[in-house]
């Protein structure tokens, strides 16, 4: 399948110390809304080898390069992984991540200036049991006022009742859908029938035709 945009040749970002996290990525020329930044890449495994490689409860701080492209494959850039993992999370980003033919890559939401730092938004996935233990053990340093303080996906919005009966706010989609990052928490029972994953894998809500 063709890709409706193409990564450029030269790499429009440098890697420097982050004042967030780390390290980050940092644009060294003009980059314009839409712009392809780069792709996420790295060996290609399934789910089974990336729960047996990474275990969040054993981790004294979480730090993984998984990438959920599918429910059979996840891309781990801790081996054979580019600059585009060291792309940092906000709350407020001005980045998204974009699954395309399989594949994912980093696309500007909007003007980028020379000098600032890129991010998008992980939104790892957040289990319906999540509590604060959760959210610390998943910290977000991003700063910005909209900061929710954990890169866990924010809380499911509850959809009011008609406006006869009460004032409840109007209807949002649900926390996440922000086409960024997730990753599934290690849990002692699946939920929905889902299986229990021993760490969170970014992945994309944003999917290309």
């Amino acid at each position: 399948m063709a890709l409706t945009k193409r990564v450029p040749e030269i790499q429009p970002f440098e890697i420097r110390t982050s004042k967030v996290q780390g390290r980050g990525g940092y644009a060294v020329h003009p980059i314009p809304k839409g712009m392809r930044i780069g792709e996420y890449v790295g060996e290609r495994i399934s789910e089974a080898e990336a729960d047996r490689r990474y275990d969040d409860a054993t981790m004294a701080r979480h730090h993984t390069f998984l990438f959920a492209v599918s429910s059979r494959t996840v891309i781990d850039a801790a081996v054979g992984g580019n600059d585009t993992r060291f792309i940092n999370h906000s709350c407020t980003p001005n980045c998204e991540a974009v699954i395309e033919g399989g594949r994912v890559f980093i696309d500007a939401l909007r003007p980028i200036p020379v000098g600032s730092e890129l991010f998008y938004d992980y939104a790892y996935e957040r289990e319906p049991d999540a509590g604060q233990a959760d959210e610390a053990l998943y910290p977000c340093r991003c700063g910005t006022p909209a900061c929710r303080g954990t890169i866990l996906a924010a809380p499911p919005r509850k959809r009011g009742r008609s406006r006869a009966t009460t004032s409840a706010a109007p209807r949002t989609s649900a926390g996440g859908a922000s086409r960024t990052g997730a990753r599934r928490q290690r849990r002692s029972q699946p939920v929905s029938g889902q299986p229990a994953h021993k760490n969170r894998r970014k992945s994309s809500v944003r999917r290309s035709a």
